[in-house]
């Protein structure tokens, strides 16, 4: 676009563009939309394909959950996991342009590897986070949507660290998984901490299908992964400095967040507790208020970082 310095139509007060500028803003215009209906697209396409992984790697049909059961439980499951995977792709989406082509290869590359990271976690999450009973007969046979609030915070959150290990450049496919595992392996370790300090047995209170339980457990997940997505995200630099900060986070959030829980559970609803609200009253709108107190809180703890 080429503009005639200095020169001003006598009235306006900004600079002109010759008509060979304005031509070159079509074009730009045009290029932009195109590249953006090709990553729709491509978006469309990785929805299938995450669809279909899910169904092929599960031991129910999601379409007769949804639609003849009208199974909550596993719809907020499949939430949390259509969530994780536009994270993926956003993560991949981030970075500098190196060519339309070069772009979609490297986008729909990262984003495939991120959807197989995704369905691998599902199993290492049901066995180590949700480890005292059967996560597909709580979701399919009972329809507990505690369960099913959990699976939904576990997916977003393992999307978030997928997305921070996609993102950036170097490092390659290997630091991607590396950093996605050391995720994961946080994710259970906060799952047990949380546990430490919770007012009630969090496993207990999702088998007698409190709601309320599975709504805050799940978010506290999603407000660690904020923090790991933080740390994973970026250009690879070195594995001792990367990894180095990467447990330097993890450790920041593993002593913040359960402080703030501490903390914030007396002070939101003054004169009452959150966890007694949940434990006893089975307060779904408790459940939401600590879930989100807590995302709020690693929001800011990531922006400080």
């Amino acid at each position: 676009m080429t503009i005639i310095d200095e020169t001003y139509k006598e009235g306006y007060s900004t600079p002109l563009l010759e008509y060979g500028g304005r031509m070159d803003i079509k074009s730009m215009v045009v290029e932009d939309i195109i590249k953006a209906a090709a990553f729709i697209v491509m978006y469309v396409v990785l929805f299938l394909v995450a669809k279909f992984l899910k169904d092929f790697l599960i031991p129910y049909k999601i379409n007769h959950e949804l639609t003849k059961e009208d199974n909550l439980a596993v719809a907020l499951a499949m939430c949390g996991y259509y969530l994780a995977s536009a994270a993926i792709f956003v993560g991949a989406l981030l970075g500098p342009t190196q060519g339309f082509f070069e772009d979609m290869i490297a986008v729909g590359g990262y984003s495939l590897l991120g959807l197989v990271l995704l369905n691998c976690s599902r199993w290492f999450n049901d066995k180590a986070i949700l480890r005292t009973f059967c996560d597909t007969e709580q979701l399919m046979k009972e329809k507990n949507v505690g369960v099913g609030a959990v699976h939904c915070g576990a997916y977003l959150a393992t999307g978030l660290i997928a997305a921070g290990a996609v993102s950036g450049q170097g490092g390659g496919i290997v630091s991607c998984i590396v950093f996605f595992i050391l995720g994961q392996l946080s994710l259970v370790l906060f799952s047990l901490i949380y546990e430490k300090f919770s007012s009630y047995n969090v496993h207990a209170e999702l088998l007698q299908k409190n709601t309320a339980s599975g709504i805050a457990f799940g978010g506290n997940l999603i407000a660690l992964s904020i923090v790991i997505m933080n740390a994973a995200s970026g250009n690879f630099t070195s594995w001792k400095q990367d990894i180095t900060l990467f447990l330097i986070y993890n450790l920041i959030a593993f002593v913040f967040l359960p402080v703030i829980r501490l903390v914030m559970d007396r002070l939101v609803v003054l004169g009452d507790s959150l966890g007694r609200e949940i434990r006893d009253d089975k307060n779904i709108g408790a459940g939401f208020l600590e879930a989100t107190v807590a995302i709020i809180f690693a929001v800011i703890l990531t922006i400080l970082l």
